[in-house]
């Protein structure tokens, strides 16, 4: 998943926004949230000017105007207020850090688009509203609220914005970033996470192909794997990582990454078994999602049990600090 710019706002706007979080005390492995920029130096979502690519036109925007729509696009509105809130300022600190990167090749004249394959899942408001219902006034209202809770504020690492990853859920653990992608980030590491079958739709899933579906998949890959003979000899020395996630598997006689079998046959996760029988082959998978950084049901659960986002911030990211966007 995974480049881009954040004016002044009163000094009553600052304590109103800040003040509180300054006395709370850090969760443990985390910081406290820091002091706020001078209000000189902060950078409002309003005064973060976007050009935005729709997937048919440029817009341009501030980030006042589109981070709603992402909020929208990717965590349930029906979730607590301060999970919410994490959300948007880990939307916000995603922005942030890719558009300092510099333009992706997908969109060279604009610095996000609306797509969740290339930046993040944007839904308008009226288009939340038709699939809301009833509930969408008081949808919108959490969603607008999530934005102004945390005007400008984005995640910090050595007072750079990170790559604020997140996914839906994971099985007790999430991944370390080393574990996904090529390298490690600092403050990416696996970290406990609270949701389980009772929390999470879908929590498992499984997912079925027949031999000769498994065998023109994994061969369009992998053309010199031997997949003959009876299935259940296909896979061998399954390995796992701390987070339970498959390291690698040996898939007729070639060794490949859990990562990659997840993309090859669009599972769910990398955690998974592999089953064979009369059916075929077998996926049982847990959780949903590459599993690095704030899992959004576990930021829900933490909100019920009373966390403010800054403490659901901390517990996912370490060795963070929370403060406003600053060129």
């Amino acid at each position: 998943m995974p480049m881009r710019s954040c004016a002044a706002v009163t000094l009553v706007l600052m304590l109103l926004l800040f003040g509180i979080p300054w006395l709370a005390e850090a969760p443990e492995g985390g910081q406290a949230p820091s002091e706020p920029l001078a209000a000189e130096e902060q950078r409002a979502d309003a005064d973060i000017a976007l050009t935005v690519w729709d997937g048919q036109e440029l817009r341009q925007m501030t980030m006042a105007e589109y981070l709603p729509g992402v909020v929208r696009g990717e965590m349930p509105a029906a979730f607590s207020q301060q999970a919410l809130d994490a959300q948007a300022v880990a939307e916000r600190t995603f922005i942030c850090y890719h558009m300092a990167g510099g333009r992706k090749d997908a969109h060279p004249e604009a610095d996000v688009c609306t797509s969740p394959a290339c930046c993040s899942a944007y839904v308008s408001q009226e288009d939340a509203a038709a699939r809301w219902g009833d509930k969408a006034e008081e949808y919108e209202t959490k969603v607008q609220q999530a934005v102004r809770d945390t005007d400008g504020q984005i995640i910090l690492y050595d007072g750079s914005p990170i790559l604020a990853a997140f996914h839906s859920s994971s099985a007790g653990v999430t991944a370390d970033s080393g574990d996904v992608w090529s390298s490690s980030l600092p403050y990416l590491h696996s970290v406990e996470t609270p949701e389980g079958e009772d929390s999470v739709p879908n929590y498992y899933s499984v997912s079925t192909f027949s031999p000769e579906e498994f065998r023109e998949i994994f061969l369009a890959a992998h053309g010199d794997a031997d997949l003959s003979g009876d299935p259940a000899e296909w896979f061998r020395d399954r390995t796992v990582n701390d987070s339970g996630r498959v390291e690698h598997m040996t898939i007729g006689g070639v060794s490949v990454k859990g990562t990659e079998v997840r993309q090859l046959f669009s599972l769910r996760s990398a955690c998974f078994t592999v089953d064979t029988g009369e059916e075929g082959v077998a996926f049982r998978v847990t959780g949903f999602g590459h599993g690095v950084g704030m899992s959004q049901y576990g930021a829900e659960l933490l909100a019920r049990q009373g966390k403010t986002w800054q403490e659901i911030i901390h517990w996912y990211y370490a060795d963070v600090t929370i403060g406003a966007y600053k060129e």
